[in-house]
């Protein structure tokens, strides 16, 4: 079946517009410049970003399954109050993290890093592939490589790395899917200069310790360095983000 190259010029532009759209809605909704409660007109919000409607429904769509705004026929866009955001969602975690809130919103991620990364990473210990463990054991050497000389950025995506194999090898859906949640707050972290200019030495020992608790199926050793590491996280935070 022969498809037609024609392309609808507004259809085409519609991905870009849309995400123009949210990268600034967004933003003010989680920053607090629209007040819970607060009523957004479609059609005016679709004139100020000079956008279409459909395009703004769209957006105004993508807004709702995150829970930042309900709509409503002949009351329209409603703005509702931070407790039904759905705060796992990574694209909210990093607008969060762009705003004024950002120390709280890293300090309530870093506690959650807290509970849940150890006793994921004594499960790895006991679930992790060989596969697994040499992928962890790559990522450690990788993050000492790049942990001197100011290179956070290449650390950041070993460090990500790092962390997902963890929650990955636990066997644990609930816990494997965390791993976007875990990637934003590194990824925030280095972005908004919530990082010393290198890595902590001793927290990047740390990780290579880990990983060869995981290689060697110790899972007391593999909780307990993966605590530390969660500790020295929010000790960070007290110095960088008080």
């Amino acid at each position: 079946m022969a498809i037609s190259s024609y392309a609808d010029p507004m259809t085409a532009q519609a991905p870009g517009l849309h995400a123009r759209v949210l990268d600034s809605l967004g933003p003010s909704i989680t920053g607090g410049e629209y007040p819970p409660g607060s009523v957004l007109r479609t059609d005016e919000l679709a004139q100020r970003f000079e956008v279409s409607r459909s395009v703004m429904r769209e957006a105004v769509r993508v807004l709702e399954s995150m829970h930042l705004v309900a709509s409503r026929r002949r009351v329209g866009v409603t703005v509702l109050p931070a407790e039904e955001w759905n705060v796992y969602d990574p694209q909210v975690i990093r607008w969060r993290l762009a705003g004024a809130d950002r120390p709280r919103q890293l300090r309530s991620l870093t506690v959650l890093r807290s509970a849940v990364e150890p006793v994921a990473a004594g499960l790895a210990a006991r679930h992790a592939t060989a596969e697994q463990c040499a992928a962890l054991t790559e990522y450690a050497l990788g993050m000492v490589a790049t942990s001197r000389g100011q290179q956070l950025e290449a650390y950041l995506v070993h460090d990500i790395a790092f962390h997902r194999t963890v929650l990955n090898s636990s066997g644990n859906e609930m816990f494997a899917r965390l791993g976007d949640v875990v990637a934003e707050v590194l990824t925030g972290r280095t972005q908004h200069d919530v990082m010393f200019e290198d890595p902590d030495p001793a927290a990047v020992t740390l990780h290579v310790r880990l990983a060869e608790a995981v290689r060697e199926g110790d899972a007391v050793r593999a909780e307990a360095l993966t605590r530390e590491i969660a500790e020295g996280a929010l000790q960070e935070l007290d110095i960088l983000a008080p």
